[in-house]
């Protein structure tokens, strides 16, 4: 059974930043597209970034240039550094994987952006 783990959240003043982790397990990891979605009350889950296997990304434009997506594959854990983090930033970040049809998601970690 796939299993994600989110870390690394929590409470950041605006112009900071965070490093978000997750580790996968149940999965030829190396093998899929990995993702970190975000959300917030009342609002459906957005794609925040998205790693292939072959190192390709892509960004929301909303982070484009603050945010970087990258992977480990000989420990099968995804990445996400948050940069100059703005309050509507704040949200529950997700790790996400879509694998033999079916996706997969952590139990999100919480980031909050304020002074």
């Amino acid at each position: 059974q796939v299993r994600l783990v989110e870390s690394g959240g929590g409470l950041v003043q605006p112009g900071g930043s965070l490093r978000l982790s997750c580790l996968a397990s149940g999965m030829n990891f190396k093998l899929f597209p990995m993702d970190w979605y975000r959300q917030t009350p009342g609002n459906q889950r957005e794609l925040v970034a998205r790693m292939i296997s072959s190192g390709t990304t892509n960004y929301a434009d909303s982070v484009k240039g603050r945010f970087t997506i990258s992977r480990d594959n000989v420990r099968n854990a995804l990445f996400l550094q948050m940069s100059s983090l703005k309050p509507e930033d704040t949200a529950v970040y997700y790790c996400h994987t879509k694998y033999r049809e079916r996706d997969f998601w952590g139990q999100g970690t919480r980031v909050t952006v304020s002074s």
